[in-house]
């Protein structure tokens, strides 16, 4: 995938995140990233950044480059496999 739309993706994330403390913000984008995009997008990604990525929100920048000191604000929905159950269900 394109480097100027893997920006353009992770800034629509960053757009969401806006509103937290930038701590959790990019706790936050970093954990979505992790969660939803393969490794290949993030190292491309990562990639452009080491070019410049003049276009990248610095949130993103920041979610991938710093360590992370805050919490994720994002809730997470389902249990683990582990805490259900084997053979359980989370989906209701």
């Amino acid at each position: 995938m394109k480097p100027q739309k893997l920006a353009a993706m992770a800034n629509q994330i960053a757009r969401f995140f806006r509103s937290y403390p930038d701590d959790e913000a990019a706790a936050g984008i970093r954990r979505h990233l992790v969660s939803f995009w393969t490794p290949a997008m993030r190292r491309d990604l990562e990639g452009w950044i080491e070019q410049g990525a003049p276009d990248l929100d610095p949130l993103v920048v920041s979610a991938l480059k710093q360590p992370i000191t805050a919490a994720s604000p994002v809730v997470r929905v389902t249990s683990p496999a582990r805490e259900a159950g084997q053979m359980a269900s989370d989906a209701g």
